[in-house]
């Protein structure tokens, strides 16, 4: 009876922790990047349902784009990361801007 108690207990606690490390790493819910085209509000918390994470966060380390793109010679500039990226999955799923002023707003 003790050793249930024992794996019932560790079970609710790695199950805790786990929860709360998925609740952590969600990021935030609004992401706003300010162009000179204008600002771009991107919708971090309406895409983290639509896509699987790895789909913009390719390294698996879900850092800030930026800290490669614009930054590693070997990674594509931000910019041209952001357009192909969003652009691309928005015509192969028929929704969302895929124009320049749909995405930057002045």
């Amino acid at each position: 009876m003790k050793k249930l108690l024992i794996m019932l207990t560790a079970t609710i606690l790695v199950l805790t922790v786990a929860t709360i490390v998925v609740a952590v790493t969600t990021g935030p819910e609004e992401i706003k990047y300010t162009p000179k085209m204008g600002t771009v509000t991107f919708n971090h918390s309406a895409h983290q349902n639509q896509a699987d994470c790895v789909t913009c966060h390719h390294t698996g380390d879900y850092a800030q784009c930026k800290s490669c793109h614009g930054v590693d010679p070997k990674a594509p500039k931000a910019k041209n990361a952001y357009h192909q990226s969003c652009k691309e999955c928005h015509k192969e799923g028929g929704k969302g801007p895929t124009k320049c002023k749909e995405c930057h707003i002045k």
